[in-house]
């Protein structure tokens, strides 16, 4: 077999993850047709087809697959070793990808990297929203964010937010019209705001809990979104009942532009966890951010 250049091996990469020739090329900093013209120089020395094309979508073959699956983490721990080279230096550098929620990118992570970037200038941080269960080895991340209790075992978790709680909220003009809630069973009978997210499969259900009593309800009404600012703008438009993170909706039950509705059915449950491999070394930049995010409480 011909000699294979590893670059053309990291371009494969980019494109299988983005999907695109367009989004890689811009990624990489070259154009369509050049990458385009690597990837077929690689598929010709391997003699194996890697990606099918279409006008509208590329995708890896199963070999292409099997290929990705195979180098992505190789290539992770070698970006993460030059990082780590750093420390030589005497001061963190390098690029952090992280994974996360909506919800956690705002409320965690943005405050973090108010108080982390002007004194790392030579640290580099990439967030990608994403509402799934990413394999972050697999995708390329050096960590992700989640909730507590969805933290795979394998992998080291660091509490980064104290507990959370949910509420349930509409606006006054939506009780006045359609009256409230006294009970999680009377939902069904409300236009409740809905979210539908990958990790789930359907309809996101609403976790109501009492005394040790569970419910959960999958409140169906006119609306359904997959982020928190549509939800909270289309309950305070009076468009129906919305299920939030408790932070995202006290200010605007503070000043009464949000009513909250069975406060007794949402006690508070493990908050966010940064986490990320066991066996892969830790960068300093990773360290240095680890140290800020962390919870003291």
């Amino acid at each position: 077999m011909a000699q294979l250049n590893y670059n053309d091996l990291a371009a494969f990469a980019v494109v299988a993850r983005e999907r695109s020739f367009t989004r890689a090329g811009a990624k990489l900093g070259v154009s369509q047709s050049a990458l385009s013209q690597t990837i077929k120089g690689l598929e010709g020395r391997l003699n194996l087809r890697l990606l099918t094309r279409t006008t509208r979508s590329v995708a890896p073959t199963e070999a292409g697959l099997r290929l990705l699956q195979s180098i992505e983490p190789r290539f992770g721990e070698i970006e993460a070793e030059i990082a780590a080279l750093g420390e030589l230096r005497g001061k963190a550098a390098g690029t952090i990808r992280i994974t996360a929620g909506e919800h956690p990118a705002i409320s965690v992570l943005q405050p973090a990297l108010k108080r982390f970037l002007p004194d790392h200038p030579d640290i580099k941080v990439e967030i990608i929203v994403d509402y799934g269960l990413v394999d972050i080895v697999a995708a390329g991340y050096d960590a992700g964010v989640r909730l507590g209790e969805q933290v795979a075992k394998d992998m080291i978790a660091i509490r980064i937010g104290p507990e959370m709680r949910m509420a349930v909220v509409g606006s006054p003009g939506y009780f006045e019209r359609y009256g409230i809630p006294k009970t999680p069973q009377e939902l069904v009978t409300h236009n409740c705001i809905a979210t539908r997210l990958p990790t789930y499969g359907g309809l996101f259900p609403w976790g109501l809990e009492k005394e040790g009593h569970e419910i959960k309800v999958r409140g169906e009404g006119q609306l359904v979104f997959n982020n928190l600012g549509m939800r909270l703008y289309s309950a305070l438009d009076g468009l129906g009942l919305a299920y939030m993170p408790e932070d995202q909706v006290l200010p605007y039950v503070a000043d009464g532009r949000l009513i909250r509705v069975l406060e007794d059915w949402c006690p508070p449950f493990p908050g966010y966890h940064l986490y990320y491999p066991s066996r892969r070394h830790v960068s300093s930049a990773m360290s240095v951010l680890v140290d800020v995010l962390r919870y003291r409480g």
